[in-house]
């Protein structure tokens, strides 16, 4: 394992033993600034969940109130009379045939995938180039919908897609490191409210067992949520 810079060790020490509240969490993370980069913050959730059973499965979408501090590469897979409509909206790229084509010949230099039901017959060969990437259009994170335009508009302002990974944890960006604190703090709400919202109902005990804010290059912070 690489050894942590100076830097990196500094701030761990600075960070206590225990959950903070929201705020000081917050306020804590924007103190880390030894690097030269507006850090994207994140915000992790430990779920109570079993990720073998498929009903218990959290994912999904969500647009967050100040949006995220990026906008996103936006391609769409629908037919010819929803291009125009889907580029206006600002997708990068927008079609059926051309573009499976181009990204099975290798090109991924995009972040969100937008597709119309009626094309997800052609869209599922890219099931195994997508998948992995974590890029796939499906309906369960709103990717895949009538409303291509809307979509597309919506992702590439920020909106955020989650699921839980193998170890029952939830990862999301919640903004960036010069966000306002309140802005921060708002996003954060939201995002935690919405994985309560979804919560699993075959899902027993403590629901969220840990959370923990960090920086792209800052430790965590476990705080009270």
């Amino acid at each position: 394992m690489k050894p942590r810079s100076k830097r990196y060790t500094k701030e761990a020490e600075q960070v206590s033993e225990g959950p903070l509240s929201l705020d000081q969490g917050v306020d804590k993370v924007k103190s880390f600034k030894g690097v030269k980069f507006d850090q994207t913050v994140e915000c992790v959730l430990l779920l109570g969940i079993d990720p073998k059973q498929t009903d218990q499965l959290v994912r999904g979408s969500l647009s967050l109130p100040h949006g995220v501090g990026k906008q996103k590469k936006v391609i769409a897979f629908c037919d010819d009379s929803q291009v125009e409509a889907a580029k206006k909206a600002g997708a990068i790229e927008a079609g059926v045939d051309e573009l499976v084509k181009k990204v099975i010949d290798g090109w991924a230099d995009f972040d969100v995938a937008i597709a119309s039901p009626k094309v997800m017959g052609k869209v599922g060969k890219l099931g195994r180039v997508l998948g992995p990437q974590g890029k796939m259009p499906s309906p369960k994170n709103g990717t895949v919908t009538d409303d291509v335009a809307t979509a597309v508009a919506e992702f590439t302002a920020g909106k955020i897609e989650f699921r839980n990974d193998a170890g029952g944890n939830i990862h999301a960006a919640v903004g960036k490191q010069s966000f306002d604190k309140k802005k921060l703090v708002e996003n954060i709400e939201a995002f935690v409210n919405h994985i309560k919202r979804v919560k699993p109902a075959s899902a027993k005990g403590i629901y969220i067992r840990k959370a923990c804010l960090s920086a792209t290059m800052s430790p965590a912070v476990e705080v009270s949520v």
